[in-house]
């Protein structure tokens, strides 16, 4: 009788709150839907203004710039994205709105837009691009998101999901539930859904074809995309994975609809259309390609920063990535892995001990706390084992004072066994931190793009011999020119290499 008795009551108190979930959701759509300017279709968006927009994309520029690596310092480059941006912007129902184009110094293929008009391409995609009219299909589908306001969609669902999970939490008395409200707040950052990234598609093929730009390149492109992201998989070792960094991860696309798309708007086309490549190539030439000096260099297993001047050498059969904020390395086991990065020490007077176990890692505990030197430099280390989902990992900490107040990190963590197996490397990678000296750091120079003429007798193979990269030269060729396996290349065609440069 008590377990039937409360079986009722939980269903009507769910009922009720169900509800009440469903007037929040009518009544706020009543007032909410508006028609689109980019689909004429009603859009559900009432807890975002465009004005909120419009604040939120220029609070959160900052910390773009900042989380990409900055924009990339080539004021010519960027005024020519601006300059297309522009174009493709007069076209669209927001021709009088500010929007801001930038270039991101991020060798990541990658592109993205903010609510209110803040558009980010990055030189990593702008070296895949092959043509002008490739680079307006990315920066056309991420106006088309903004204009679409999918971002404001996508916060106003996630705060409508959060209401409903705040009063199912208050009647169940479930703080998971009711937390699951507090989401929302950053809905505006994450991905769109597939169905909102094949309309930026389609919005984007408008814009671009109305620019004068040939709409099957966003199709052209996208396969240049799986190119590299094929290729990034076959770096890493993991053929059939799709890479954390691929544009495919953060934009899900259907590549045989949008071609669809683009061949019926180049049919329908009023006008001439191009693609501009002899321009676009013009642009992009000595543009930096990988890291750049600001970033420090990754060649092979040694990473080198000439601004900063330092330096190590990863523990052999480690694949080393150079990231914004830190350098990583992952074992070819995927059993093991270390981080790089540094930090500002508070008061100089601290010591490495006192550092590693009170300020950088307090809640590890760590273990067996050792001070010793690297290279005349005071250092500390200290290790823990602690267990995961997957077993026991362990974790061996380091910390190196460069300056008085200027610290370098090694953490490394792995399964016991192969942390035990590769003790000595990791060992080794530590003392080999180290000072660059002038002399260095002077033959530092970042790898850039190079357009040559294809002259008569090259291949594809000859071409990838010049290329400057570290693996899979022909592949990298291939991939960097939209080629597929195979191409024949003709005297007088302009080709894309990697050169090393000033």
């Amino acid at each position: 009788m008590m377990q039937a008795g409360f079986s009722q009551r939980l269903r009507r108190g769910l009922s009720g709150a169900l509800l009440h979930i469903a007037v929040v959701v009518i009544s706020v759509g009543a007032v909410g839907c508006a028609a689109n300017q980019a689909t004429g279709e009603d859009a559900f968006a009432p807890f975002m203004s465009e004005a909120e927009e419009d604040r939120i994309g220029k609070e959160e520029h900052p910390k773009i710039l900042e989380a990409f690596g900055g924009a990339y310092p080539d004021p010519a480059l960027q005024k020519y994205v601006t300059s297309l941006g522009e174009l493709l912007k007069a076209t669209t129902p927001q021709a009088n709105k500010a929007y801001t184009f930038t270039i991101l110094d991020s060798d990541v293929v990658n592109a993205f837009a903010l609510p209110g008009g803040y558009v980010y391409v990055s030189r990593g995609l702008m070296a895949l691009a092959n043509d002008e009219a490739e680079l307006a299909g990315v920066v056309g589908h991420e106006i088309g998101h903004v204009v679409a306001r999918h971002s404001a969609q996508r916060y106003s669902q996630s705060v409508i999901a959060g209401i409903g999970a705040a009063i199912l939490g208050a009647v169940t008395k479930s703080e998971t539930l009711g937390n699951i409200a507090q989401l929302g707040a950053a809905a505006y950052v994450q991905g769109f859904s597939r169905d909102q990234e094949y309309e930026a598609d389609q919005i984007g093929i408008g814009y671009m074809t109305l620019a004068g730009f040939e709409p099957r390149a966003m199709s052209s492109f996208l396969g240049s995309l799986e190119g590299e992201s094929l290729l990034a998989q076959k770096k890493a070792g993991k053929e059939g994975t799709e890479p954390e960094t691929s544009l495919f991860s953060s934009h899900p696309r259907t590549a045989d609809r949008v071609a669809a798309a683009a061949t019926t708007a180049a049919a329908n086309a009023g006008g001439p259309i191009a693609r501009d490549r002899d321009l676009y190539l013009k642009k992009i030439d000595g543009m930096i390609f990988g890291d750049s000096p600001s970033q420090g260099f990754v060649e092979g297993r040694r990473f080198m920063h000439p601004e900063l001047k330092i330096g190590f050498v990863a523990p052999p059969g480690f694949r080393v990535q150079n990231g914004q904020s830190a350098v990583v390395g992952k074992s070819k086991s995927g059993k093991a892995m270390f981080q790089f990065d540094g930090d500002r020490l508070k008061d100089s007077r601290r010591s490495m001990t006192a550092y590693i176990s009170q300020d950088w890692l307090p809640k590890l505990n760590l273990r067996n706390i050792e001070v010793f030197e690297v290279n005349g430099m005071e250092a500390a280390t200290g290790n823990v084992r602690f267990q995961t989902d997957n077993g026991p990992n362990e974790i061996r900490a380091v910390a190196i004072r460069f300056e008085a107040d200027r610290v370098y990190r090694f953490l490394f963590v792995g399964v016991p066994e192969i942390q035990t197996e590769l003790e000595e490397q990791f060992r080794e990678t530590v003392y080999s931190f180290k000072r660059l000296r002038a002399s260095e750091t002077a033959t530092l120079k970042p790898r850039r793009l190079k357009v040559v003429s294809v002259a008569k007798g090259d291949t594809p193979e000859k071409l990838a011999a010049r290329m400057a990269v570290d693996e899979f030269p022909l592949e990298a060729f291939l991939t960097l020119n939209g080629l597929k396996s195979g191409a024949r290349l003709e005297p007088g065609d302009r080709v894309k290499i990697v050169v090393k440069g000033d």
